[in-house]
């Protein structure tokens, strides 16, 4: 397996699992993944949100721990990259406003490199408009934006444990999609995990 340099978008309130569980399995397994946020830089944390199902209408919000940024936004170039991570939680609905966020995305797309996006991330591929004529999925309350920039809709399963995978994108609803999406990541990355 070939080890990936992979791209992390997180702002403040990204989804805590959303951010912490993909950066520790991707490094887990040997790929080398960078985080950063916009204004911030490495050595700089943002704070989380915990996003729960209690049986409400809407998921509910806690905070989450730190989660530390071990690049600088302002310094990377997306054509050093092999893959695209973006979280979703309540940073996407900000980060989605910065142009070098889109022009970033953008690159990753255009270059049909990797991408994996769940829940709120969505936004962001929504407002760089790259998913027009792709199949898939986020959570709902994101589906309005994510059709109406001409993505197919992919319904989300009862638990909102799968993903969907259309070219490069693997996209999933919340972290309970984790282990789908991530496997579905791992093989658009090549990465093979034997038993």
């Amino acid at each position: 397996m070939g080890v990936k340099k992979i791209l992390m978008l997180v702002g403040d309130f990204v989804e805590d699992y959303e951010a912490m569980v993909p950066f520790q399995m991707l490094t887990m397994v040997g790929h080398e993944v960078h985080a950063v946020c916009p204004g911030k830089k490495s050595g700089d944390k943002v704070k989380t949100a915990v996003h729960d199902f209690e049986g409400d209408q809407t998921y509910t919000e806690k905070r989450g721990h730190n989660f530390a940024l071990n690049a600088t936004f302002e310094d990377i170039k997306p054509e050093d990259y092999d893959a695209l991570v973006i979280p979703g939680g309540r940073s996407p609905e900000y980060l989605r406003l910065n142009d070098a966020v889109l022009d970033t995305v953008r690159h990753f797309a255009n270059e049909n490199k990797p991408i994996a996006s769940i829940c709120h991330g969505q936004q962001i591929l929504a407002a760089a408009g790259v998913i027009e004529g792709k199949t898939c999925t986020a959570y709902p309350a994101v589906k309005p934006e994510v059709i109406r920039a001409g993505a197919k809709w992919g319904e989300v399963n009862e638990t909102f444990s799968n993903a969907y995978v259309d070219g490069n994108l693997v996209t999933a609803a919340a972290w309970p999609g984790h282990p789908e999406w991530m496997r579905k990541f791992l093989e658009l990355l090549g990465t093979k995990i034997e038993p």
